[in-house]
């Protein structure tokens, strides 16, 4: 368990917090010497020195939270490596010279690093915009000056600073670390920090830091279960111990699906394109004693090998692809690269409440006692009022959802003995109508062992209701036991020790109450191939029934207990065989997550504190947008439409991370094989002619027309057929296909060669030479683009940037800039020849095509 000096902060100077606050604030034994440090009170701070303290701490921000300027987004653009060789391409291109390539090559760089910055910045205005929507708040104990009396106030969470004395309520979040001042009831969930999963009971206490309890102190990134309190402010920011946790963590996961895929083919080539400028300067020294004067062509060969628009191409269908899905379906995506991994994914772990199950129960009045629901609600109306509870519990809003209110309010309450995890019972002393003003009924109602030691029954009857209950859990229900007894009335206040003699009065039964667009949005999801799993902490029975309910096989539900013997490779193959992982901690989630990526793209869904640990380890993270803050600012992806409807939406952001995945598969597919032909022919023309077959110009001007060109398939349609499974580029097998086309490529080019030579103008003239391999070049790329595309689809921008490129390259050599690239007119039987050439290759690379797409189908 962390050190409750975190509270503090104890990763500044010697004797101070970063924020500059004294040691003694969280170590200080009695909670009066903690409010004399805090130069506080109970009545809190006036709004003069609490604005003073603002100007000083700053806003009570987790650090990482604030955006990222638009320089560090635009720098962070260079990490792609293909953006980063263009670039150091781009500065050789200008050392020799070539002032053209550089130019170009410069600009493109420029253009992919403001594209992801934009994309990105907009995301951020997004969340910021969702941030303000759902703005986190605190109620605050302020005064207008110290003569004023205080007054309770809402303020965002951002505004509080050490010494603002502020109240909790149950399901509250914690809104910094805090020490309790008064508590009544008071349990806290803290799982995100501890891994605890039950609520912790907290009350004041007078013990130092180093005490090893902390049982008076609450901090940032919990929430209230039960009871209410009112606490002061010790640590914000930073000083957080939520703030060292995820210090401790670390934010950044390992290589995302992303990362793995294009990068994984960018290392390739990039080796590639390192070693291709020497070996053309050797062999053209060696063969052709052609020296330093070829190093521009050198550069221009290595430049025509990088799918140099790759950063632009991905850029823009990814940024078109959150656009779309921000517009239509509410989803903000806030690291762009996530939309391909969503689209990758082919496992999907959801948390259950929030996502399959709304985050209230219901009662199941058919397997419920209809005396013990009566008893219950009077119970739980009861306790709200006496107990001064702000808000009911969910179980207690479920039986007052359930009940009469006329059966509630006929009573009169005397006092309430709240919840609390350690006896685990919540009783009402009433007073009945019509009874004798003596007498007093104590309404009982908690966990049903709990409630049957303190009733009085034989053994027998006791197993007997104890197996009932184990029953209905045992079918998915949360399960109360409900009790009373009648005691005599006094004045002396009534105690936990006034809970025994119970009689029994029967079982209350709950029901999760499903999320309405779950079952549909589970049924799209395998029908996209995406395979669902259920990580949950709750209880192994409510998961399960849950699933039942959705149509979800749950099949063999495990817990912790079946995961904590097992080795990582042994827990892989377990969670690949298995739907629902039920009682899991926060460190749990994680790990099955993990275990679940040594084999697959895996994305994962959760709303709570606790899901933080999950969102990082997974490909991408996602939550909805009534997620805890700090879970949302860990998500990759923020389901902004309406409550409920976080798997509906995950439909949608699926479709479009494939769209834009097919999309840059179709780039990769397009350029790299043509750009892998075109290398090979002219390393190989380069060392057979007495000329360059291509001056670097022409390299440069051909370039430029099929980047042009290109950037029509960013607003390409996709089949059906191609959205209906996970688009996962995997290097190895890319490759393989890429370089069977660009030999087939590499074919049509030394064809082309050999009619320049034999039915061509020859050796004797290089700019006819030029001229036709030019023109055959851009025909080629032209047919390329239609046959290696994922879709079969006619998008109009596609077509008409294929019907421009194959116009440019039959015109250009006839325009006045023919002369100004060194190139002249061919004869016409070059032009013949060139279209049988054309059309086997046409014919031969579309079978081949197809048998590309064929295995990949299989």
């Amino acid at each position: 368990m962390p050190d409750s000096s975190a509270a503090a902060g104890t990763t500044g100077p010697p004797g101070r917090s970063r924020q500059g606050l004294p040691r003694s604030v969280a170590e200080a034994p009695s909670t009066l010497q903690v409010l004399r440090s805090l130069d506080s009170g109970p009545r809190g701070l006036t709004e003069d020195e609490a604005a003073r303290r603002l100007a000083r701490y700053g806003e009570h921000t987790l650090p990482g939270t604030r955006p990222d300027s638009l320089a560090r987004r635009l720098v962070r653009g260079l990490r792609d490596p293909f953006t980063a060789v263009l670039l150091c391409l781009g500065l050789v291109s200008a050392a020799v010279a070539s002032w053209g390539t550089a130019t170009v090559i410069l600009v493109l760089v420029a253009v992919s690093c403001a594209l992801r910055a934009g994309g990105e910045h907009r995301a951020e205005r997004s969340v910021a915009a969702l941030r303000e929507l759902v703005a986190t708040t605190a109620t605050v104990v302020r005064r207008p000056d110290r003569d004023e009396p205080p007054a309770d106030r809402e303020l965002p969470v951002s505004d509080l600073v050490p010494g603002d004395v502020v109240r909790l309520g149950p399901g509250d979040p914690v809104p910094a670390d805090v020490r309790l001042l008064r508590a009544h009831g008071l349990t806290v969930h803290q799982a995100a920090l501890t891994g605890e999963s039950v609520p912790v009971p907290k009350r004041p206490a007078d013990l130092p830091a180093d005490a090893g309890d902390d049982r008076h102190l609450c901090f940032q990134g919990s929430s209230v279960a039960a009871g209410s309190a009112t606490a002061v402010v010790v640590a914000t920011g930073a000083d957080t111990r939520f703030a060292a946790a995820l210090d401790t963590a670390g934010r950044r996961r390992g290589a995302s699906a992303f990362d793995r895929s294009v990068h994984g083919i960018s290392w390739t080539l990039v080796r590639f394109m390192l070693l291709t400028p020497p070996l053309v300067l050797m062999a053209n020294a060696a063969l052709r004693d052609r020296g330093l004067e070829t190093l521009p062509f050198a550069v221009a060969v290595a430049v025509g090998l990088t799918p140099e628009m790759l950063p632009v191409i991905v850029t823009t269908a990814l940024a078109r692809g959150s656009a779309r899905l921000a517009r239509d379906h509410g989803v903000i995506v806030r690291r762009l690269p996530a939309l391909h991994d969503i689209g990758a994914a082919d496992v999907l772990c959801v948390d259950k409440t929030g996502t399959l199950t709304e985050d209230r129960p219901a009662v199941d009045a058919g397997r419920s006692d209809p005396d013990a629901l009566h008893w219950a609600g009077v119970a739980a109306w009861w306790t709200l009022q006496t107990a001064e509870l702000p808000t009911p519990d969910p179980l207690d809003e479920a039986l007052l959802a359930a009940t009469d209110p006329d059966s509630w309010e006929a009573y009169d309450g005397i006092c309430a003995l709240p919840f609390d995890p350690v006896r685990r019972l919540a009783t009402a002393v009433v007073r009945e109508p019509g009874t004798v003003l003596g007498t007093h009924t104590l309404a009982v109602k908690g966990a049903v062992d709990d409630v049957l030691d303190r009733c009085a029954l034989d053994p027998a009857e006791r197993s007997r209701l104890a197996a009932r209950a184990t029953a209905l859990t045992g079918q998915g229900l949360r399960v109360l036991a409900v009790a009373t007894a009648e005691r005599a009335a006094r004045r002396r206040p009534w105690t936990t020790a006034d809970e025994r003699g119970l009689a029994f009065v029967g079982l209350v039964a709950f029901t999760d109450t499903l999320a309405p667009t779950a079952a549909g949005a589970l049924r799209a999801l395998a029908d996209q191939g995406v395979t669902v799993k259920v990580v949950t902490g709750d209880h192994p029975g409510t998961a399960a029934r849950a699933c039942r309910d959705l149509g979800l096989d749950p099949g063999v539900v495990r817990t912790p207990a079946d995961l904590d013997a097992l080795t990582d490779a042994e827990l892989a193959d377990l969670a690949r065989a298995t739907t629902v992982f039920a009682s899991c901690t926060p460190a749990h989630k994680a790990r099955v997550v993990r275990a679940l990526r040594t084999a697959s793209t895996v994305g994962f869904l959760g709303d709570g504190v606790n899901d933080v640990p999950a969102l990082h380890a997974a490909d991408v993270g996602v939550c909805a947008r009534e997620a805890a803050p700090v879970t949302r600012e860990s998500a990759d992806l923020v389901l902004a439409g309406a409550a409920g409807d976080g798997l509906d939406a995950m439909a949608h952001a699926v479709t479009a991370g494939r769209h834009a995945n097919a999309t840059t598969a179709s780039y990769l597919r397009i350029t790299l094989s043509s750009n892998l032909g075109n290398v090979i022919a002219m390393l190989s023309a380069g060392l057979l002619l007495p000329f360059l077959p291509m001056l670097p110009a022409q390299v440069l001007v051909q370039n430029l027309c099929f980047d042009a060109a290109q950037l029509s398939l960013a607003y390409d349609r996709q089949d059906a057929r191609v959205l209906s499974r996970p688009t996962a580029l995997r290097p190895r097998a890319f490759l393989r296909v890429i370089t069977g086309f660009g030999l087939l490529n590499a074919a049509a080019d030394l064809a082309t060669f050999g009619i320049l030579v034999l039915a061509g103008p020859g050796l004797s003239s290089p700019d006819a030479f030029h001229a036709g391999w030019f023109t055959e070049n851009l025909l080629t790329q032209a047919l390329v683009m239609l046959l290696l595309r994922s879709t079969r689809s006619r998008a109009r921008p596609v077509w008409w940037a294929v019907g421009g490129l194959a116009t440019l390259g039959l015109a250009l050599p006839f325009t006045p800039l023919g002369p100004l690239l060194d190139m002249t007119p061919l004869p016409p039987l070059y032009y013949a020849l060139l279209t049988l050439v054309l059309t086997t290759y046409a014919v031969t690379l579309r079978w081949a095509a197809g048998m590309a797409r064929a295995r990949a189908d299989s």
